[in-house]
């Protein structure tokens, strides 16, 4: 990865013997963080990066890490992001909607693109609903049964319409229950804030943070478009997890908390609204990837190993 030291450095990359100036593929990450930063560490070597945020301190972070910061925030002067998006030829977006819609998008409609080849919006599984436990592909049609679920459905669409108007390549990624190292059920339980809540029949999919990196890389290598589901193989209860959590590190198993007779936020109980499995019928096929943490058991192993 190469980093851009400013967004007004020098050309991004020599002529060739012809005097053809070959742009140098360059990806802007919108609301940079946690899962954008796996999805950079698998880009090939030589790609310029660089990531918006919205703190001085943030930008230092991001500098070590060799990204360009580009300090930004969503409703305030763009000028940064627009010297920005002029060089890109890849962005992800991971900002999720607000009650107001995408936050990003009205910034960009105003900007010129004239590099961009492909965009990548970071969505969330929610915009299937609920599915009474059945199983959901990328074919399924999205039917949100929240706010959130509708925010993010909502969301997808202005990116495609967005995409569309200026012959742009676009992919939706819907992300499962997203986990790695630092964000895990062992943390929960090292720091005394793992529960086991039982809700009969309930189910989840997650999707480790590294496999995650790997195929949203992959997406912007190959300007994959459409939808991808970015789920494991194998939706589990959330219970059975803080117990395989508990047997792998020896920390004591919470005992098990009935659904209906916990106390939860509306954001925690919403979560609970919704039961379905989900599959990915194209990342394999299509983007040539194996996942390699296919289950929860697999990739709470890694984290262990890797403490």
């Amino acid at each position: 990865m190469v980093s851009l030291h400013s967004c007004n450095a020098a050309p991004l990359a020599r002529r060739d013997s012809c005097g053809i100036l070959p742009v140098m593929e360059t990806l802007l990450s919108i609301g940079h963080g946690y899962a954008a930063n796996h999805a950079v560490a698998a880009l090939p070597k030589g790609w310029q990066v660089a990531g918006t945020t919205r703190s001085a301190a943030r930008a230092e972070a991001l500098r070590d890490a060799g990204i360009a910061p580009v300090i930004w925030e969503a409703g305030f002067e763009a000028g940064a992001l627009a010297a920005a998006l002029a060089r890109a030829t890849h962005l992800i977006s991971s900002v999720a909607p607000g009650e107001a819609g995408d936050p990003v998008l009205p910034a960009l409609e105003t900007l010129d693109a004239p590099r961009l080849r492909w965009v990548g919006f970071l969505s969330a599984t929610s915009v299937y609903g609920d599915a009474g436990g059945d199983w959901l592909d990328e074919d399924s049609p999205p039917a949100p049964t929240t706010a959130r679920g509708r925010a993010r459905l909502a969301a997808e669409e202005g990116w495609r319409d967005f995409c569309a108007r200026r012959g742009i390549k676009c992919a939706i990624f819907r992300i499962a229950g997203i986990y790695g190292p630092g964000r895990s059920a062992i943390e929960a339980l090292r720091e005394g804030r793992a529960r086991r809540l039982v809700k009969p029949g309930q189910v989840f999919n997650r999707i480790h943070v590294a496999d995650l990196g790997r195929i949203v890389a992959a997406a912007a290598k190959q300007q994959a478009t459409g939808v991808f589901n970015l789920c494991d193989d194998e939706p589990a209860p959330p219970q059975d997890v803080i117990a395989h959590a508990a047997a792998l590190t020896g920390l004591p198993c919470p005992p098990e908390t009935p659904f209906n007779k916990a106390d939860l936020g509306p954001m925690a109980r919403s979560f609970y609204s919704e039961n379905k499995r989900l599959r990915s019928h194209r990342v394999g096929p299509e983007l040539g990837l194996r996942l390699r943490y296919p289950d929860y058991r697999a990739g709470l192993a890694a984290i262990v190993a890797r403490a």
